[in-house]
């Protein structure tokens, strides 16, 4: 994988998390106040930083064919949770992610929380509520960094990458105070779905022993075709769907009648 395509790669899967991200913090700052809430952020970033820093050297030790098994196949897993989940919500199986929605929830509830001062963070409820919320999305970030960073041997370009994503989308959340609700949030998990399943089989494959026809080039097959299948899944799903809504409709004036 060129150095253009893992930045990339990287850069898209994490702005999904951090879209997520930026909803908490944005409702803790204006429920409880920014102060503590910018401490929260920036607590749980220093201890990724860290995680990332720790565990990045220890695994590019790892020989190169078992690093890329263990790794293809925790992304092979990962991917298709994600493609399946964002192929349901397209297929009207599943509701669509709300941000907006999640961030009036998140919003009234820390509005009814009491207050409490701990050394000098002004709000503990604030702090806590953006130091989980930033801690659990940006554990996936540090996955995605650690993965594709350690098996290309380039943590610190994988690295970048998410910095990047994570400060354009809370550069865009802090500017207009809102959740990202624009961000079409589906379409993003169901392209980093695809990448990370096709990334995931290919490293798989790999590290297994197995030689891809064209080597990376079959990259440019593999992902597509992936893509493909989830569309048809997609399309299928939401045939079945308007199949049962003509049969509900079909039998309404019969059961009027009756």
């Amino acid at each position: 994988m060129s150095a253009g395509a893992l930045f990339i790669a990287v850069f898209l899967a994490c702005t999904v998390e951090a879209v997520e991200a930026t909803t908490i913090v944005l409702a803790a700052g204006l429920a409880r106040g920014w102060r503590s809430a910018g401490y929260g952020a920036v607590a749980a970033v220093a201890v990724l930083t860290v995680v990332v820093a720790a565990l990045g050297p220890a695994l590019t030790a790892i020989p190169t064919n078992a690093l890329r098994l263990v790794i293809g196949t925790v992304l092979l897993v990962f991917g298709v949770q994600w493609l399946r989940k964002a192929v349901l919500r397209a297929g009207g199986v599943t509701a669509l992610h709300d941000e907006e929605a999640i961030f009036q929830r998140k919003l009234a509830v820390a509005q009814r929380a009491a207050s409490q001062r701990r050394g000098t963070v002004p709000d503990w409820y604030g702090f806590t509520l953006a130091f989980q919320g930033v801690l659990l999305e940006g554990t996936e970030v540090a996955f995605i960094v650690l993965t594709f960073g350690s098996n290309q041997h380039a943590i610190p370009l994988a690295s970048a990458a998410a910095g990047a994503a994570i400060l354009l989308v809370g550069a865009a959340g802090f500017a207009v105070r809102a959740p990202l609700a624009r961000v079409p949030e589906n379409a993003l998990k169901f392209l980093v779905g695809v990448m990370l399943t096709g990334f995931g089989a290919f490293w798989a494959a790999e590290g297994a022993g197995a030689r891809w026809p064209g080597s990376d080039a079959a990259l440019l097959v593999l992902l597509p075709g992936i893509a493909v299948l989830g569309l048809l899944l997609v399309a299928g799903l939401l045939r079945q769907d308007g199949a049962r809504d003509r049969r509900t409709a079909a039998a309404s004036p019969t059961q009027r009648a009756s």
